[in-house]
C-alpha cells in the first residue's frame, strides 16, 4: 500500500511539474517607428511575472495586429507594407509557423490584404479562413488558410459605402474589426465610419458571407464602433465606441445572430475629464464578471462589473496604464493578469486582477518594446 501511495504521489508530482513547465509565449505586433524591427516574442514566467525576450522577427512594414491559429501551429499578422512591389494595395497579411517546442516564429508566406490600411485579423473556429479588416479602404476580405498555414487568395470580399455624423472620422466606411460567434455561424463586422455593426451568415465550407436575417446593428450616430467582445455565457455583446468613449451593450440571439440594444453609450470617462480621448480595445474576464476598455487620452483602462442576468454595466473605476496611448491589451485566458500595450511610450505593463473587485495592481517591471499595438499569449 505504501508503494502504491508513493507511486501515486510521484505521478501527481509529475503531472504538476509538467503543467508548470508549459511555456507561455507572448507575441507583440508593432508599428515600424522608433526602431521597431517587426514582431517581438517573449517568454512569460507566470510565477515571477516577468517577460523575457525570446525572438525578434523582421518582416513587412508595421506588422500590427496578430492572430494565432486555433491549432496553435501558426501566427498571422496584418501589415502596412505591401506583400509585393507590384501590388496596388498598400496592405498585406503574413503567415508564420510556430515552433511547438520553443515558440519561435518562421516566415511562411505573404499575401496582399486586398485593401489599404489593414488593422485587424480574425480566424474562424475551424482555422480554415481569416477575416481581414481594411480600415483605410473600408472593405472586408476573407482569405483561405491551408493545412500548412499558407495564405490563399480571397474566397469572398465585401465593399461598403456610406458615412456618418463626424466629418473628420466618418467621411467614409472604416472597417475596424470582426468577431466570429462561438458556434462559427455568424460574423460581426464593426464599421467605425458608418456607425454600424454588420451581421453575416458564415459558410465555413466555402468561406462565403451572406447578410443575416437581421443584417445590421444600429449604433448611436457618432459613436464609431471599433472592437467587440462577447460574454462567456453567449447572451451579451459589447462594443467599444471609439469616438464617444462609450460602451454599447446588446443581447445576442443565438439562433438568428441578431443583437438588441440593452444600454446605449455607457460612459467610461470621469465626469471631470475634459481632454481629448478615443477608446480602443475591449475585453471580458473569463468568468464574465468584469469588462475592461482601453482609453487613449485618459491613458487608462476603464473597469465595469457585469450583471449576470441583464448584461448591464456598473462602473468600477479607471486604472492608469503606466504609459501613453493604450491601444490593445491582453486578457489572460486564466483571468489572473492583464497586459497593456502602450503605443506612444513604447512599453508593456502587467497588472494583477483582483478576482473579487476587478480592480488592477501593477506587477513586475514594464517591458520596453517600440510602438507595441497588439499582444497575443500562446501556451506551448
Amino acid at each position: 500500500m505504501k508503494n502504491l501511495l508513493l507511486s501515486f504521489s510521484l505521478l501527481l508530482i509529475g503531472y504538476a511539474a509538467q503543467a508548470q513547465s508549459k511555456k507561455e509565449i507572448m507575441y507583440v505586433g508593432t508599428y515600424s517607428v522608433r526602431g521597431s524591427q517587426g514582431i517581438y516574442a517573449f517568454t512569460f514566467d507566470r510565477a515571477k511575472r516577468t517577460l523575457k525576450p525570446l525572438q525578434t522577427v523582421p518582416g513587412l512594414e508595421s506588422p500590427n495586429y496578430l492572430a494565432i491559429h486555433p491549432t496553435g501551429k501558426f501566427l498571422y499578422s496584418v501589415n502596412s507594407g505591401k506583400a509585393n512591389a507590384a501590388d496596388s494595395e498598400k496592405g498585406s497579411v503574413s503567415a508564420y509557423g510556430i515552433d511547438p517546442k520553443t515558440g519561435r516564429l518562421s516566415g511562411l508566406n505573404n499575401r496582399s490584404s486586398y485593401g489599404d490600411g489593414p488593422c485587424h485579423i480574425t480566424i474562424d473556429k475551424t482555422g480554415q479562413f481569416a477575416f481581414i479588416s481594411n480600415y483605410s479602404q473600408g472593405n472586408l476580405v476573407v482569405l483561405p488558410l491551408f493545412d500548412d498555414g499558407l495564405l490563399g487568395t480571397p474566397s469572398d470580399a465585401k465593399k461598403y459605402v456610406g458615412n456618418s455624423v463626424n466629418p473628420k472620422r466618418q467621411e467614409s466606411p472604416h472597417i475596424h474589426s470582426t468577431l466570429i460567434s462561438p458556434d462559427n455561424k455568424f460574423l460581426y463586422v464593426a464599421d467605425l465610419g458608418t456607425d454600424k455593426v454588420y451581421v453575416y451568415d458564415f459558410d465555413a465550407k466555402e468561406g462565403h458571407l451572406q447578410p443575416a436575417s437581421s443584417p445590421e446593428v444600429p449604433v448611436t450616430p457618432g459613436a464609431g464602433p471599433r472592437h467587440m467582445a462577447l460574454h462567456p455565457n453567449g447572451k451579451f455583446a459589447y462594443v467599444a465606441e471609439e469616438l464617444t468613449s462609450t460602451v454599447g451593450v446588446f443581447t445576442m440571439n443565438k439562433t438568428t445572430g441578431a443583437w438588441t440594444v440593452v444600454e446605449d453609450t455607457v460612459r467610461s470617462l470621469p465626469v471631470t475629464f475634459k481632454e481629448q480621448n478615443t477608446s480602443a480595445d475591449i475585453h471580458i474576464d473569463p468568468k464574465g464578471k468584469f469588462l475592461y476598455m482601453s482609453n487613449r487620452g485618459l491613458n487608462a483602462l476603464s473597469i465595469f462589473s457585469i450583471s449576470p442576468t441583464t448584461g448591464k454595466l456598473t462602473f468600477v473605476g479607471n486604472q492608469d496604464v503606466g504609459g501613453k496611448t493604450p491601444r490593445n491589451f491582453l486578457m489572460d485566458p486564466k483571468g489572473e493578469f492583464i497586459f497593456v500595450a502602450n503605443m506612444e511610450t513604447d512599453n508593456i505593463v502587467t497588472f494583477k486582477i483582483n478576482p473579487k473587485t476587478g480592480k488592477l495592481t501593477a506587477v513586475g517591471k514594464p517591458v520596453k518594446v517600440p510602438s507595441p499595438v497588439c499582444l497575443k499569449l500562446h501556451t506551448l
